[in-house]
């Protein structure tokens, strides 16, 4: 999409649908008032209201609610408001009148943001599409010129997210991991400050990797470990990100119901994430030094796939008991996180559709956090909050630990009680980290499904936002 920032009088947009937020309260720009039908304009939230005033492009009268609610997220959520109006009104291009927010760059960026992510269609295997409405193509910001740099943020930000869902939606007999490799090295191919290196079964079994050599095993798909660095230059401590990237989970021997089965194709919503994160700070240019680490494998049953019971050795010499087959998103996370801070990351987070306790705890509104490091927590969950990709922290505690002890290994996959799922998996996750802060966040729960207007109930791309968020707080 098209986004820029232009100055002028409403009545000179040319656009074919112009966007107005109208708080509780407040009126209509003269003129616009002046309409038929301008005196039904309600300033409720989410209400709706098209005027055909005289000498104006059609226009859409979005409330906003109290002015004293109005924030970014109401503003992401008004903005995709729009964005589906104009799709309906087969408007290709929308204008936006910047509210009065008090924080222009931050408002402006949220229209930018809830408009793009709005207007994201997934229509690769449709031999014809069955909607021939023209697709949005250009978004105005209407404000001061010192608006655009905020604005082009937003824009490369929102369209690395509408990537990830792209991954996240792409079925699992193409989104292999040798897809995920491929796409790992097109992003690194685009920058001169990122470089690739991506290790196949042969150089995972050099190194010892066992968890992701394990929960391979029951599948033809070589697994891949990917891992790009960005030497973006910068004094901070080099960050570590890590995305889980299991292409489809079955369970394995532990086979998972088959009922929304075909939902696990987006068990690597952690690595679409990290990927298309990295690809957007490498076009940001921020001042710092990454590493990224994508482990990425299916998770088949087979007469060859790991079996409950079974006992393996992780990449940093700890041993497991496989006690669930089904908890492998564990295991590939432990040999990431342990190579990362040997590749010399010195702040490491994960991002994980992890497990299901998350969602119950939590359900989607928030992604699960934990950590063993409070300054980074704290910048994780300011990230969260100022993207709207919200994430609540969990505790850590010595007795969660206790529950992830094994009987005859070093630990257990899987906890000796049900108790605290969200948490016993990321205890597990600590034990391959280090002294090296940490935090880990579960996105089983929010990684789609999650109802928001600017991202539905599909795939979302969750954490993009987050984590560049983070990476620009990280740098400055």
């Amino acid at each position: 999409m098209k986004v820029g920032v232009e100055q002028g009088e409403l009545e000179d947009v040319q656009a074919d649908l112009l966007a107005i937020g109208l708080p509780e309260g407040a009126d209509l720009p003269a003129g616009i008032g002046a309409a038929d039908g301008a005196g039904a304009a309600k300033g409720g939230f989410k209400k709706l209201s098209l005027l055909r005033p005289e000498g104006f492009p059609p226009t859409l009268v979005v409330g906003l609610g109290d002015r004293d609610d109005l924030d970014a997220e109401r503003l992401r959520v008004a903005a995709a408001l729009a964005a589906k109006e104009a799709k309906r009104l087969e408007a290709a291009s929308l204008a936006w009148a910047l509210p009065d927010s008090g924080d222009d760059a931050t408002a402006a960026a949220a229209l930018a943001t809830g408009a793009i992510l709005a207007a994201y269609r997934f229509d690769r295997f449709k031999s014809e599409s069955d909607d021939e409405a023209p697709r949005l193509g250009s978004l105005t910001i209407l404000g001061s010129a010192e608006l655009a740099d905020a604005v082009e943020t937003a824009r490369i930000v929102a369209e690395a997210q509408n990537r990830a869902r792209d991954l996240q939606n792409t079925p699992a007999n193409i989104a292999t991991p040798s897809f995920l490799a491929a796409r790992a090295e097109e992003i690194a191919a685009g920058f001169d400050s990122l470089s690739v290196d991506v290790l196949g079964r042969s150089e995972l079994e050099e190194k010892g990797m066992g968890g992701i050599l394990a929960v391979s095993q029951g599948g033809p798909e070589e697994p891949k470990m990917i891992v790009l660095r960005y030497a973006g230059g910068g004094s901070a401590p080099t960050l570590g990100l890590i995305g889980k990237g299991v292409t489809f989970d079955t369970g394995g021997i532990s086979l998972k119901p088959g009922a929304g089965m075909q939902e696990m194709k987006m068990d690597m919503s952690g690595a679409a994430a990290v990927l298309e994160t990295v690809a957007a700070i490498a076009e940001l240019e921020l001042p710092l030094d990454l590493i990224a680490v994508v482990p990425s494998t299916e998770n088949m049953p087979s007469g060859s796939a790991i079996k409950p019971g079974d006992v393996i050795t992780q990449y940093n010499g700890k041993t497991v008991e496989v006690n669930n087959t089904d908890a492998e998103g564990r295991l590939i996370l432990a040999d990431a996180l342990a190579y990362a801070a040997e590749l010399g990351a010195e702040r490491l987070v994960d991002i994980a559709t992890l497990t299901g306790a998350v969602e119950v705890a939590l359900g989607s509104t928030y992604a699960g956090l934990v950590a063993n490091d409070d300054e980074l927590a704290a910048a994780v969950a300011r990230a969260g909050e100022a993207t709207g990709e919200l994430a609540w922290r969990l505790p850590l505690h010595p007795e969660y630990k206790e529950l992830m002890k094994g009987t005859v290994a070093d630990l257990s996959n899987l906890g000796k009680k049900r108790k605290a799922g969200t948490i016993t998996a990321a205890s597990f996750l600590e034990e391959f980290v280090g002294e090296v802060p940490w935090a880990h966040l579960d996105i089983a729960g929010s990684a789609w499904d999650i109802g928001r207007e600017y991202v539905g109930s599909g795939a979302n791309g969750f954490g993009v936002r987050l984590l560049v968020e983070l990476a620009r707080q990280h740098a400055s």
